[in-house]
Formats: C-alpha cells, structure tokens, sequence
C-alpha cells in the first residue's frame, strides 16, 4: 500500500524528470536466470529499457526518472536470482533514449571482455517436482532443469554463455521447449541446457560395447545391474561414476581389485539424508553442506555397528557422503525396498589417472572394471570431480572446510585485493590445480590430479587452454614451484622460453601460507607468522621441507624454524613403507641395532640391515624436514602403519589411532627448540609398552602444539598465525592448535574455501608472484 502511493507520486514528477541509464552488472550473472528476472522486474514497474548479456556481464538500458531507477538498481542488488552473484554494479547517465517497451537484446560478444562462469549446480525444487509428476512433460526425464539448477561449467564452450557456446548446440529445441525458452516469464527463458525426451540428450545401457535399451528401460536394467551386486560405470555431470551397492562387501571389494584401490576410502551416495543419518553422525553444517546446491562429498564419523560394507572405508572412523545432485541421480536411487538406500559412487577411472568423460574413452578404459555402462550422448566439455567437504570439531563447534574444489565450486572466481596482470600459476606435482588471474579475479581450477602421468598432464594442458579461451586470458607471467623435474614446472619453463612470458619460481611452503593469506583478505604490508605443514616440498637448500615456520609477507619470507632433519632411505620408496622412516628416526636418535630390529619384528632382519648400510653410507637418503614425514615414521613406530596404499595413509590412521585412546595421561613430551626434536619421542616410544601407545599418540598430536607455541616470542604471539599445509586436514590437530592459540589470545587464520593442502598451492604462487614483480 505504501509502495503504490509512492509510486504514484513518482510517475507524476517522472514526467518532466526522464533520464537514461546505463547500468553494467559483472560476477555470476549469465546462465542464472539474470536476463529475465531483469525483465519481469522492469515490467512489472512499468520500465523501458533494454538488458542484455555481453562479454563483460550483463548490460541495462533504462529510461525513466531518477527515483525509479535508483529503486530499480536497489532491487536489483537486494533480490537478484539465487544463483547470482554480482561483484560489481556500475551505473552511468547517458546521453537520454526514448523507448516503447522493455525487451531482452540478443548477446553481445566483445573479444577483449570476459565474466566469471557459474559452476554446476544440483537439480532444484521445482525440477525435482516436475521430474516426479506424471502429467508433466518431463516426467522421468533424466536432463531436466531450468535456469536454477543444472550443468553450466562442464558444457561451456565460451562465452557469451549462450546455447550455441555449449554442447547442448547439437540439439535443436522442440516447439514446446522453445516456447518456454523464449518466454521472459517462464523459469526455463533462456535456459541453455533445456530439453525435453522430444528434443533433448537421452540415456543408453550397454554391456561389452553393445547397446541393451535405452531411456527409462536403461535406468531400470542400471538399477537391475546394481541390485544383483555388479558394478556399473554411470556417466554424470563433470565424468564417469563407478558404482555399487555399499552394502555389499564381496562386490566393494571386487571394485578395489578392478579399479587397484587397495585401500583408500570409496565415497558413497545416499538416497536421502535420512539415509545419511543411519550411517553417519550428521551435525547441522554437514546437513547443510549435503543438501547445499552444491552436493559435495561430506567426509563425516560413522556412527557404530553400521551396516555398510567394511571394506569401503578400511580401519577409518570417518566415510564420505554425497546426495543426489542430478535428475538421472535421483531416478537411479529411487527408493525401493529391493535396492540399497546408499551405492559407491568413486570416479570412474583406475587410480592416479584422470576420470573420463567421453563414452569411448570410458568403454576402452573401463571395461575391466564395470559390467555395464549408463551412458548419455551429451558431451561433456570440461571434467570435472566430486567437491570434498571435511566437518571436524573446533572450541566446541562444528566447522566445515573444503578438501577438494571441484563441480559446484570451481571456477568461482576468489576475489582480490589487488588488480593483477594476466598471470598462470601451475600449481604442483600432487593434489594440482593451477590459477589464472585476471584484473580482480584469481580463477582457481578445479582439481585435476596428480601429474603423474601422459593422461593427468595432457587433461592440465587442455585444462588451461580452456580456462584461458572462456576467460580470454594471455597470461604475461607464469608461476611455478621449484622443484625442477615437477611436470608443471616443466611446462612452465618450456612455456614461458617460447612465448617469451616472464617466469616466476615460488617456493612450496611459502605459496601455502599465501593462499592462507588471500582467502583471509590479509593485506600485503602484514607480517604473519606461518606454520607449514605438509609431506612434501622442495626446499631453497635442495632438501625436501614440510615442517616448517616462516615468517613471511607475500614477497618474501624467513625460514625461523622447523622440526630436525632426519633421512628418507629410498627416497620415494620411504613414503609407501614408512617403516624405513620409523627405522630412520631410531637411527638418528642413537637407538641400538638390536632395539631396532626388537621394535620391527615383523620386518625381515635382512630389509633392517640393509636400511640400516643405506643410513651410515649415506646412500640414496634424502634429508627431510617434513611434518608429513614424521607423521608417517610415528605411526610406522606405534604399530598403527607400517605400509601404506595411498597418500597419506598412516597419518590418517595415526590420527584415528589417537582419537579412540580414553586416557591420554600426563603429557610427558615438552619442546622449547627452534627445531622440533622428535628424538625425546623416540626415547619414550623404545622404553614404552605397547598398552601405552595410544597415550603416545596423542601426546605426540600435543607435543607438535606445544612447539609451535614455545617458538613464538612475545613480539611473534602479538602477529597473525597462519596454518595451512595437508599436514593440517588432520582435525585433531587442527583443534588443539586453535584451542590452544585461543588460550593464548592468539589470532589465529586457517583455510575454510580454499584447500589446506596442496590444491590451494597454485593461487599463493599467483599472490607471490604478482608482489614478487611490483
């Protein structure tokens, strides 16, 4: 009522007050339904103008009086589309243009302009409705979406983000989808992935390359397959799925001998969250996390005598849940009181190789390991994993932190304080992503591996073509870690010499804190004090660091501190038998040979001696300094992991080994040097019992805290602490070190949408970079 009268009184002064407006509005603002909230928005005011998108955002054109178009861009601000995200609103007066209407204006592609890209999201309400009512055109259809929900990132092209620019170019709209398409007050308007079973992709089930059924039979003869306990390769948004019934432990474990995943932990799906409930302790973030638009994998404890298959998450408390995200998702998991209410969903790929994405490659690569294949036939142009989420406990409340930015996060661009040139970071060796920035923007990509192999550095190659082409980015630096033979580094090197690009190396443990620095919006003058913690990283004296506290700017930074330097016998070969670590820590603490060989009974005596010559001869025994490192030879030391079938293994299992302990005694294990000197821990670990060792854990989590604190003058307690490095996913970790830096009135950052670990690497080599060459 108030409304109506002010507007009345506005449309009497507007007409001799007419002004015309050009408003540009840039973030994520195409392919979420901008263009026709603007629309409706303008007609139902009785505005005329124009909006449209372009390359550099969305534009409007309006004319009318100065007060209704500051209550139009105040509207705009406060109710744009859920989807959206504006950075920027710039409004300028223009020379004044008489309209008749307000319309929507074909794209306007300008070649030096460029907008971020809104990731995929999961299906929406009003889909998930649709797909579930029989008298609505898209019942059971297994593409469905609108404006609000669907794939956007995996199927662009470039942009303009209109169909044409997407894989969806190869299917021509039906009548009835064209009317929605084109209808401004309609949810579908200008939805580029809309279709329908008439016009639209469609789903297929093959065996042994040969095609069974397709649409709706294919999901069922899918669901059969899953049922029976056979494993099926399913093709989603961002690549393949493998899948199985997570209640069946013969089949679980038939996929680990297909895909060689001995032991790392599968991820699983639940039909709901009621599911979820039965088989983990899920906390309000987790829930909100798992029902976000997102859907990301939640890592979460499970609760006990639960009756999923043993083999899914071996000798871990915790498992990692998702919900359905996509209509085809929703079908599959239907439920039903034949099929299982949670399956394995794990990428489809053999381990360490990037997931596949195209329908040959993965009847090629895949067929050892699934039975069947629910394929579709519309292509996916940028792959793109599951987001891994980690809830863990912190001064008594729950916290959440991304592991792995992937679909429903990446390319989200993060915001900077600073305009940047056009610059690349690679990223490194594991866990890579790279980072390209542009003006305001750092583009951080999704994960894409480790560079291991031709299949993991050809998918970062075309990776980075691609992020370059969408967000028309010449890079004019490159960043890149120093360790010379990491394969980004190669390209760095091989791409900065042949375009003649200015070439930039960072140091590991650095970039770490850095991207620490920049989620937190921490300015470039403040000096923090940083905790570095990871498995590895190549130091500036040629030894492999990992334990580290430097004192840094994003320019620069000094070494203060680290834990003592120990050998790694075998190099490489340390890392998947961290019982060479153990033996090397016995070693350098002045542990008796017949102790040594006391305390790995278990290893044959002859392996022991010939560590042991490798030791005193200095043969192949890189020095280290890493936190990660360590984690692994205690954990080698207390029994808990003596061998290990994945990255960071005996840490984790380090990590559950402590938290179950009911005592943790009196901690015995007190530090005040510079370097961390796990020799004290060794002493104890030689002379204790074994019915002790639980204690020692913890007491070993504790000790690392009380060194960190004990290294910080009264001047350093008065800077910011900075944590980040894999090393800190381990929440028990995690929580002491809070907890006690909050006793100490400490402040404290920690990494929350950026990863920890090394997939946050490549945006603090940006940072680094960009203040390296000011």
């Amino acid at each position: 009522m108030v409304y109506k009268k002010k507007r009345k009184f506005i449309e009497i002064s507007m007409k001799n007050n007419k002004r015309t407006a050009h408003i540009n509005i840039k973030g994520i603002v195409q392919g979420v339904g901008f263009r026709p909230f603007v629309y409706n928005l303008a007609i139902s005011r009785k505005i005329v103008g124009w909006v449209r998108n372009s390359s550099a955002g969305v534009d409007i054109v309006i004319t009318d009086s100065e007060e209704v178009i500051k209550l139009f861009c105040d509207e705009i601000k406060k109710t744009a589309p859920p989807l959206s995200k504006i950075d920027t609103f710039t409004k300028d007066w223009i020379e004044n243009q008489d309209f008749e209407e307000f319309e929507i204006k074909f794209s306007k592609n300008d070649p030096n302009s460029f907008i971020p890209i809104s990731p995929d999201v999961s299906i929406c309400q009003d889909c998930l409705r649709e797909l579930f009512n029989p008298s609505d055109k898209r019942y059971r259809y297994p593409f469905i979406n609108c404006t609000n929900c669907g794939p956007r990132f995996t199927i662009i092209d470039s942009i303009p983000y209109d169909r044409p620019n997407t894989t969806m170019k190869e299917f021509e709209l039906c009548e009835y989808c064209r009317t929605e398409y084109e209808n401004p007050t309609n949810r579908r308007f200008h939805a580029q992935p809309v279709a329908c079973p008439e016009c639209g992709p469609s789903v297929s089930f093959t065996v042994n390359n040969q095609y069974q059924t397709t649409g709706e039979d294919a999901i069922q003869q899918t669901r059969k397959y899953l049922r029976e306990g056979k494993i099926v390769a399913i093709k989603g948004l961002g690549g393949f799925h493998l899948a199985c019934d997570a209640f069946n432990e013969e089949t679980v474990q038939e996929l680990r001998k297909r895909k060689n995943r001995i032991e790392k932990a599968f991820a699983i799906m639940c039909n709901s969250i009621e599911a979820v409930s039965s088989i983990c302790v899920v906390d309000s973030e987790s829930e909100k996390h798992l029902l976000s638009r997102q859907r990301p994998i939640v890592i979460m404890e499970q609760v006990e005598n639960s009756q999923l298959a043993q083999s899914i998450s071996p000798r871990q408390n915790s498992i990692g849940v998702m919900l359905p995200y996509t209509p085809l998702h929703y079908l599959l998991m239907e439920s039903s009181e034949e099929f299982p209410e949670a399956l394995v969903m794990t990428s489809g790929n053999f381990s360490e190789e990037p997931i596949d994405i195209e329908n040959n490659q993965a009847f090629e690569h895949l067929n050892s390991i699934a039975d069947g294949f629910l394929i579709n036939n519309r292509d996916i142009n940028s792959r793109c994993d599951d987001s891994v989420i980690q809830s863990y406990k912190s001064d008594n409340s729950t916290r959440t932190r991304i592991i792995r930015r992937s679909r429903g996060f990446a390319p989200n661009p993060i915001k900077l304080q600073w305009e940047m040139p056009p610059t690349l970071a690679v990223g490194p060796h594991l866990k890579n992503t790279f980072c390209l920035t542009r003006e305001k923007y750092a583009f951080l990509s999704h994960h894409i591996g480790n560079l291991e192999n031709y299949e993991t550095l050809s998918s970062f190659e075309s990776a980075i073509k691609h992020y370059e082409d969408v967000f028309r980015i010449k890079p004019e630096i490159i960043a890149h870690d120093l360790h010379p033979d990491y394969l980004s580094t190669r390209y760095a090197i091989e791409r900065a010499e042949s375009e003649e690009l200015k070439l930039i190396g960072v140091q590991h443990h650095h970039a770490h804190i850095a991207s620490c620095l920049v989620e937190n919006q921490i300015d470039s003058s403040t000096e923090v004090i940083g905790f570095s913690f990871d498995g590895t990283g190549f130091g500036e004296d040629g030894n492999i660091w990992g334990g580290e506290i430097l004192q840094c700017t994003y320019s620069d930074y000094e070494r203060i501190g680290h834990i003592r330097e120990f050998p790694l016998p075998g190099g490489e070969k340390a890392i998947k038998e961290p019982w060479r670590i153990g033996v090397s820590l016995l070693w350098k603490s002045g542990i008796p040979h017949s102790k040594i060989s006391e305390m790995f009974s278990d290893i044959d005596e002859i392996k022991i001696e010939l560590i042991l010559n490798q030791l005193q001869n200095d043969i192949n025994c890189p020095k280290t300094t890493s936190m990660g490192r360590l984690f692994d030879g205690i954990s080698s030391l207390l029994g808990v992991s003596r061998y290990v079938n994945y990255e960071g293994q005996a840490a984790i299992e380090l990590e559950n080994f402590a938290n179950n302990t009911e005592n943790t005694g009196k901690n015995i294990l007190k530090f005040n040097e510079v370097n961390y000197d796990y020799t004290k821990l060794v002493d104890i670990l030689v002379s204790a019992s074994v019915s002790d060792y639980q204690s020692l854990a913890m007491q070993f989590h504790k000790s690392i805290i009380d060194w960190m604190i004990s290294n910080l003058n009264k001047n350093q307690r008065k800077m910011p602490i900075v944590l980040s490095g894999g090393v800190w996913q381990n929440k028990l970790l995690t929580n002491l070190a809070l907890s006690a830096f909050v006793k100490y009135d400490i402040n404290t950052f920690i990494q929350q949408e950026i990863p920890t670990n090394d997939g946050g690497i490549s945006l603090g080599q940006a940072a680094i970079a960009y203040h390296k060459n000011l």
